[in-house]
């Protein structure tokens, strides 16, 4: 073949959509809320223990700290849609920063542990409604040939935020106290907020002021949803009564289903569009997001437990620790986007499955607590898996949809990211439970290392179960056959 054919041939390639500046600074802005939303969930985790000992209140109370806030943001991720439709994403997202904002600082204020829960479920209402709608107004603006690469720009702060989180709450706590666990969120909410101002464009065109609420849906999705995220926590956590437990669990799945049947059936836009999954691409996108909060996102919460028990250290150098996983998304995400927009989603969403998995290997087939060098190339490997595997898999919820569809879809993610994280999270902890009270009877360490190997041999057939949606997605980026 003649050489100038060749280069001719390769040069007539179509080339993704160079990206605009603003667009990126327009995503940088926006991801701020994310970033605020990831980063506050694993900070506070580290500061429950000087929680409970400074507001004189039991561990056991503390701890709906966290869990108050994760059921909040299930209850509220599904009004964003209509939110965005009746009032425009711009003023929902400044709205969400500024209540994020002034809950943070009442959390700071907080006087007893009931006000600090009380507090942190008000800051989970923002913190739930930044993430799916400043995605959404992302998505919309970027459209389909460009939302891989700006995805992989703009997600890595949101990578690393949960992987640095014990490491700024841990200087935080031993240095300033646990209040500035939520204070160190007002400087950043605020610029957040005025950059926003400046840069998101208006909701003109965007807003549909005759939109009216979902009321059987507001009442049936967040209803079951919360119902079912606490009954799992209070599973997950071994507290309560099997009574509690299985009347929540019923709640929840009973809403859950008569939400089925009523947004199949109702003529006004449903808080979350089942209509979506009629289309194949969607619904492969959203399988996968659940899988993917199930199996990768909720093993990262026993990563700082492993260091902490089985290696005895400090929370900080716990998460000093995962320093290598936040290298390693941190370097690769970019690329990622930049391969999804190029050759489409599946090989790179493969991957990425892979390289999570044997970055979790070493964690899940020692019998005793391996090397500090082995599990360092682990988690390298882990992070490296986890960039590759975000971008391709938010661009193939939204290059399955119209724009116009944007925050529905946005919703409908976040939802099921949250649900499956959430799942797997209360799955994994009573399995760890079960398998540390086995292991009590032997040495302190080789005991816990053996109980959590079996704990992540768990979240790796979690992980397995996620190749299989993806190895459906599409095998070329759009517009490319």
């Amino acid at each position: 073949m003649d050489p100038t054919v060749a280069r001719r041939d390769t040069s007539s390639r179509p080339r993704p959509e160079p990206l605009d500046p603003a667009l990126v600074r327009l995503g940088s802005v926006l991801i701020l809320g994310a970033v605020l939303a990831q980063l506050d969930a694993t900070i506070v985790n580290v500061g429950l223990g000087p929680m409970a000992e400074g507001l004189h209140t039991p561990m056991a109370t503390v701890q709906w700290v966290s869990a108050g806030y994760l059921l909040t943001v299930a209850f509220v991720a599904p009004l964003s849609g209509w939110l965005q439709k009746r009032y425009g994403g711009r003023r929902v997202w400044l709205a969400a920063v500024a209540l994020f904002i002034a809950a943070s600082a009442l959390c700071g204020l907080a006087w007893s542990g009931s006000s600090l829960i009380a507090f942190r479920v008000l800051q989970g209402v923002g913190g739930g409604l930044m993430q799916p709608v400043g995605q959404a107004l992302v998505a919309r603006h970027a459209g389909p040939q460009r939302i891989g690469r700006l995805v992989g720009i703009i997600t890595v702060p949101v990578s690393v935020a949960p992987i640095l989180g014990p490491v700024l709450g841990g200087v935080l706590v031993q240095w300033a106290g646990w209040r500035w666990l939520f204070l160190v969120n007002i400087p950043v909410g605020l610029v957040a907020l005025a950059l926003a101002i400046r840069l998101v464009p208006a909701d003109s065109g965007e807003r549909d002021t005759s939109v009216r609420p979902d009321g059987i849906g507001l009442t049936l999705l967040p209803t079951g949803l919360a119902a079912l995220v606490y009954g799992l926590a209070r599973y997950g956590q071994g507290g309560g009564t099997d009574l509690t437990q299985a009347v929540a669990l019923a709640v929840g799945v009973t809403f859950l289903a008569g939400y089925v049947v009523h947004a199949l059936r109702t003529t006004r836009a449903p808080l979350l569009d089942l209509r979506l999954f009629a289309g194949r691409g969607f619904t492969l996108a959203a399988v996968n997001t659940f899988l993917l909060g199930a199996a990768l996102y909720s093993s990262m919460l026993l990563l700082p437990l492993y260091f902490m028990e089985v290696k005895g250290v400090s929370a900080l150098q716990a998460g000093l620790m995962l320093a290598p996983q936040a290298l390693g998304s941190a370097l690769v995400t970019p690329l990622a986007g930049r391969l999804t927009d190029r050759y489409g989603p599946r090989n790179t969403v493969l991957v990425g499955i892979a390289l999570t998995i044997v970055g979790t290997l070493p964690f899940a087939l020692a019998a005793d607590a391996p090397g500090e060098l082995l599990l360092t190339v682990a988690l390298f490997v882990r992070g490296v898996g986890l960039g590759a595997v975000v971008p391709p898999n938010v661009a193939a919820t939204y290059t399955s949809v119209d724009r116009s569809q944007a925050a529905a879809a946005t919703s409908a993610r976040t939802v099921l990211n949250r649900v499956g994280g959430s799942l797997g999270t209360a799955v994994l902890a009573v399995i760890l439970q079960s398998a540390l009270a086995h292991a009590h009877a032997q040495a302190h360490g080789v005991g816990a290392a053996s109980a959590y190997a079996h704990t992540f041999r768990w979240a790796l057939a979690f992980g397995a179960l996620t190749l299989l949606p993806a190895a459906l997605y599409p095998r070329h980026a759009p517009g490319k056959g």
